[in-house]
């Protein structure tokens, strides 16, 4: 039977609950697979496994609950491997990038967080930064809406100083957080976001960074901003010299 994958942690690592179950239905109990230094948090992969809510909620609880004792490093959900030992050839075959991860992402959490556009505000904001914008629409308005090539001429204006905005704060978002961070990862652009960025945050401070997304939601009302955590680090769980052989990693569902 092939073997899911929550996450890797230390063999040091306080045991875990004996009751403790993870994804399927029924759930599977949550074992450890133990290889020299380091122990991988399993159970045996459900058929078919599709990222439904309990699933999800069970990958995160059994995250959440090994992570409270020591460091673990999280896997995405859906990570399968083709039985044991294919989980125990690459703890062995990858320790040392294991170990130091994980004394990297010691004490430390992630938090995401994603930032539009209130459509209203950024619109008001680009009308008022541009006055070429303005006294296009303000000509228009005069001449009753305009003609079709002076409406297609203003929108194309907006559109392209819309878009110029989306990039100056997505750099504006992440220099406002950057500081409260260990270090931040910028995820891939997505419709619907200007920007969803990632930041390795020390659980000490979490208030320092919490406090600094609060004054940027409200220093910049043209922006929607949405923090997510904390998280376990799964953005920071960087890739090994190989990936490992066999293994299948889901999508990034669980964090969303």
């Amino acid at each position: 039977m092939s073997t899911y994958v929550y996450g890797i942690t230390a063999s040091s690592h306080p045991a875990l609950p004996k009751d403790m179950t993870g994804v399927g239905d029924p759930p599977r109990p949550v074992r450890v697979l133990k290889q020299g230094e380091l122990v991988a948090l399993v159970s045996d992969a459900p058929e078919g496994l599709r990222p439904k809510r309990r699933d999800l909620l069970a990958h995160q609880s059994v995250l959440a609950e090994a992570g409270a004792a020591a460091c673990v490093l999280p896997m995405r959900f859906g990570s399968v491997a083709p039985d044991d030992d294919a989980v125990t050839g690459v703890l062995a075959e990858r320790v040392e990038h294991y170990q130091e991860r994980l004394r990297t992402l010691d004490g430390k959490v992630e938090y995401n967080v994603k930032v539009s556009h209130v459509e209203e505000a950024v619109l008001h904001r680009v009308m008022s930064e541009n006055p070429e914008i303005r006294s296009l629409a303000e000509a228009n308005r005069q001449a009753g809406g305009g003609s079709y090539e002076q409406k297609l001429r203003l929108g194309e204006m907006v559109v392209a100083a819309v878009k110029a905005r989306e990039s100056e704060d997505a750099a504006d978002v992440r220099r406002a957080l950057e500081p409260s961070a260990a270090a931040v990862s910028v995820g891939p652009e997505s419709t619907g976001w200007l920007a969803s960025v990632s930041f390795l945050v020390e659980r000490d401070a979490a208030e320092v960074f919490l406090a600094a997304a609060e004054d940027l939601r409200k220093s910049r009302p043209h922006l929607e901003v949405r923090v997510n955590g904390p998280l376990p680090p799964y953005s920071f769980v960087e890739p090994g010299p190989a990936e490992p052989a066999g293994t299948v990693t889901g999508a990034d569902t669980a964090r969303e």
